[in-house]
Parts: C-alpha cells; structure tokens; sequence
C-alpha cells in the first residue's frame, strides 16, 4: 500500500508542475524527405486495408511514385538552401545529422528507389495467368506454395501490391540509417529497413520454396547481426556513459571527465571500447557484405525476386556504407589506430575473396552477388584513408555503383525461358545474336563493375583508391588493382559468352518489357556512361557534401 501511495505522490507532483518534463523539438521541415516516405507507406496500408483489390496496383504505383519524387524535391531543397554545408546541423534533439553526407546519399537512396519501383511494378514479362498480366512477386504470399489457396489467387488474379508499402517502409528506415547520430537511431532505423526486406525476399512468384529459403537465412543471420551490433551499443554506453556519436568520441579522446555515478565502474575501460565498437562494426560489415560476414549475400540475391534483389543490392549498400562512414569518422575517430589495421585485413579479404569466388560462379545473380562482395572491398579502401577525399569518393563510388547494380537486375529480368527467368550462366550463350540490344546493354554495365575507362566504374575506383594512396594505404591499392583485374576476367568472360558463343536451339527469349523497365535501364545506362565520361562535377559534388557535422 505505501508504494502504491509514493506512486500516486509522484504522478499528483509531477501533473501539479507543468513544465518539468520538456517537450521534444522537432525540425520537422528539415526532416520531411524520411517523414514523407514513412506518411506514404502509412497511406500504402490503408489503401491496402480500405481500396478494391483492382484498383489497389494503379493506386499504389502512383503514390510510391510521387511519395518518392516528393521526398527527393525536399532533398534538393534542404542542400540548396545550405543544410548540406553551412547550415548543416544536428536535428530532432541531437539524434539525427543534417549534413553534406546524409542529403548526398539520401538523395542517392531515393533517386535509386524511385528507378526501383519500376522494376517493381512491371507486368509484362511473365505469361498471363487467366488472362490477366502478373508480375514478379506471388499471388498471395500467405498460400503454402503450390497449394490450393495459391492456385485459386493465381486462377482470381490477385497479385501482392502490398510490395510498395513494404519497400517505402525500408526506404524510410534506409533514410535514417546513415544521418543517425547516435547508437540507439542507428539501431531503430537498421530494424525499420531490414524487417521490411526480409519479407520481400520471400515474395517470388516463381520458385517458392528457394524464395523463402533466401528469406529465412537472410533473417536469422540478420538477426545474429543485429544482436551484435546491440550489445556493442550496450558496451559502448557503459564505456562513456553516452549513446551520441559526439559524446563518444569525446571520451575516447579526453578520457571521461565527468564520471556518471551508476557508470563509475565502467566508464572510460578500454576493454569495453574496443569490444563495443568490434560489435558495433561487425552489425554493420554484415549489411555491407564484407567477408568474413558475407555468407548471406550469394543465396539471398539467388532466391529473392530479381527486382527486390536490384533495390536491395544498391540500396542497403548506399545506407550502410554512410552509416559506416559517420561511425568511424564521427564516433570513433580517436580509436583510429585500432580499427585501420582491421579494416584493412577486411578490404583486402573482400577484395580477393569476392572477385576468386565469382569466377566459379554458374549462375549470374550469384556471380553479381560475389560481384557486390568485391565492390564492397574496393569502397572499404576509400573508407580507410579518413580523410574528406576519402569521404567524397566513397559518396561518388555509391552513387555510381547503386545505378550500374540497378541497371544490371533489370537486364537480368528480361531473359527468360518456360521456367521464368534463365539465370543459369550456360543460357546466355549468344544472347547477343539473339538480342544484340539487351546484350550490348548487360556488356556496358559489366564493363563497369569491371572498372573500364569512360565507364562510372572507373572514375569511382580512380577516385577511391587515389585517396586510399595519398592517405598511405598503397598496399591495400595494390591488392584492389589485382583484384580488378581477377574480376575483369569473369566480366568479359560473360561477354565473350553473349557475343561469341552459338546460341542454343532452346535457348532463352528476351521478353519485351514495358516502359517501365525500359525507363530503369535506360537510367542505368545513362549514369553509367554520364558518370564516366564527364565525372568531375558530381566528383565536385560529392567533395562539397564530404564533411560532417559533429
């Protein structure tokens, strides 16, 4: 009963003095591009829940559409009106940065997402079912594959639109991840963008069962990770007493000044550091893709539908590396010392490992998942060289990269045979002589993963491994110009195959797609040669958004 009565003492004292509890202040303005995307994927489920199911596709194109384009303008507005440089600030109570770096690569997210949905939103490859169009994802991902429910919703026509709200929610998530200012943000964010995909990766239409199997290891793994990272935040917070980056990285360099007394015991002990920020970091390398964490990557990007394999290749590693770049260089720049030698034995590992691996590959979406692991090796260098060209041209190499990444799944999507789509190697001999156009297209983009001058791939790596050298990590530009060269053998191997090889008599067709699909290619291709043959003022771009605000 006393404590009952001290409770109801408490809550009668603190309603009796207003003002105690200070109400959050919130720049809402200057965090609209993430509140659009997240009020829009709130809108999607309500269309889902109240709209007739065939108005439901048409809806939800159109609101993914604009919510996306809307969220990008306001991007556009907050860097010309200078929160990119000086007006770059910390938002929503120091838990979020408005700087260069977060409007670069949120500008990055959208514009990738927005290319995406029309992947998404095709429905003209596959065959009609019952005579109306279908696209990629199952007519109703609830029905145990193959059963009956599945059959009468293919025999109705159904198909699963709640794929949009799905990808605006990791849009949402993605948004924040890498403008979060401290763990906790970090945490929330890495949480609203990954359950999202998880889904996702278990909606093929075509091959269930490996669908859902991608699905299954891309989550547990997911969530191994996701364990780590939040027991180094734990770790982290009992060392300097603080989740913000800032307050972190200000006891890691003038020791703890002033010693909480719940965290006296803690606060300060370098054991926690260096353990809190090892897990932190491995959270983080697991959704970039790096070896050793990358075990997830060629199984997922096989089984989950090639469009969501397309967003989730260029976007999760745009988010991920900016979150990455704003931990190493915000939070633990006193630590420098301790995690460059790691990072350069993860590079080096990613580098070799990825582009030896993708040789032995039959299959091309697990040869461009191995592709992604090696990509993520060469970004790894820029990264190592803290200092803002390094910074600048990790934001270049992403950009380019997510563009070339996009435009490659979508060729992918095209070829197709009575199974759906051929993604075995052996297939796409003489694609080119069947298709010259579509194989000259996958040629261009395999010529930039592969790093060929007058390509976005080669301007990206110039300007990542020239700041790698100049901050003296030559050995390390060395390993990537060998692993460059080990993956430019099975890039034009592919090539060689398309253009030089006979097609076979049952070979695959190349569907025709709507525009679009055609639209997304095209601004594949587009970026891809703008980039590599007139790079330097989005490298300037870059170079003016590569500082951070602490």
């Amino acid at each position: 009963m006393s404590s009952v009565a001290s409770v109801h003492s408490l809550w009668t004292a603190a309603s009796g003095a207003p003002g105690k509890i200070p109400a959050p202040h919130i720049e809402y303005a200057q965090l609209s591009p993430t509140l659009i995307v997240l009020g829009a994927a709130v809108a999607g489920v309500l269309i889902e829940g109240f709209v007739p199911r065939r108005h439901r596709y048409s809806s939800q194109l159109l609101l993914t559409v604009v919510a996306l384009a809307a969220a990008f303008a306001a991007v556009i507005g907050l860097a010309a009106g200078g929160f990119g440089s000086s007006k770059a600030h910390l938002a929503a109570m120091g838990a979020l940065a408005v700087d260069g770096p977060a409007l670069f690569l949120q500008g990055t997210i959208l514009l990738v997402s927005l290319i995406a949905v029309f992947t998404f939103a095709e429905r003209r490859l596959d065959p009609a079912a019952h005579g109306k169009r279908v696209d990629s994802f199952a007519a109703q991902a609830a029905a145990v594959p193959g059963g009956a429910a599945e059959q009468a919703a293919v025999k109705a026509g159904f198909t699963t639109t709640e794929v949009f709200p799905i990808l605006l929610f990791a849009v949402g998530g993605m948004l924040v991840f890498p403008a979060a200012n401290d763990l906790l943000t970090l945490f929330i964010a890495l949480e609203v963008f990954s359950l999202p995909l998880y889904i996702l990766c278990a909606l093929a239409r075509r091959q269930r069962l490996l669908s859902q199997e991608s699905a299954v290891k891309y989550f547990l793994l997911g969530a191994f990770s996701s364990a780590f990272l939040l027991f180094g935040v734990a770790l982290l917070y009992g060392y300097a007493g603080t989740v913000t980056y800032a307050g972190i990285a200000e006891v890691v360099s003038d020791g703890a000044k002033q010693i909480d007394p719940a965290l006296a015991g803690t606060m300060g002990n370098d054991v926690l550091l260096l353990i809190g920020a090892a897990l932190v970091l491995m959270g983080l390398l697991f959704k970039v893709g790096a070896v050793p964490f990358h075990m997830w990557t060629p199984d997922v990007y096989q089984g989950a539908p090639t469009p969501v394999t397309g967003f989730m290749a260029a976007a999760t590693k745009v988010a991920a590396f900016g979150a990455l770049l704003r931990l190493l260089y915000v939070a633990l720049p006193g630590l420098r010392w301790d995690w460059q030698p790691v990072m350069w034995g993860v590079a080096i590992l990613t580098m070799l490992g990825g582009a030896i691996v993708a040789i032995t590959q039959t299959d091309i979406k697990r040869l461009l998942a191995y592709s992604s692991i090696a990509h993520a090796g060469f970004i790894l260098a820029g990264v190592i060289a803290t200092s803002k060209d390094g910074i600048s041209s990790v934001l270049f190499y992403l950009g380019a990269y997510s563009f070339v990444t996009l435009g490659a799944f979508a060729v992918v999507t095209l070829v197709r045979d009575a199974g759906g789509e051929a993604t075995a190697l052996s297939k796409w001999a003489g694609l080119g002589r069947r298709s010259p156009l579509v194989a000259a297209v996958f040629a261009v983009f395999l010529l930039a993963f592969a790093g060929i001058p007058l390509t976005s791939g080669f301007a990206g790596k110039f300007a990542v491994f020239k700041a790698a050298a100049q901050s003296g990590a030559g050995w390390l530009v060395v390993v990537g110009v060998i692993s460059s060269a080990i993956a430019a053998f099975f890039y034009i191997r592919v090539i060689v195959l398309m253009f030089f090889n006979e097609p076979k008599a049952d070979g695959p067709t190349v569907a025709v797609p709507s525009p679009l699909t055609s639209t997304a290619i095209a601004v594949g291709v587009t970026a891809t040669l703008v980039l590599g043959l007139a790079p330097q003022y989005f490298l300037d771009l870059a170079g003016q958004a590569g500082v951070f605000v602490r």
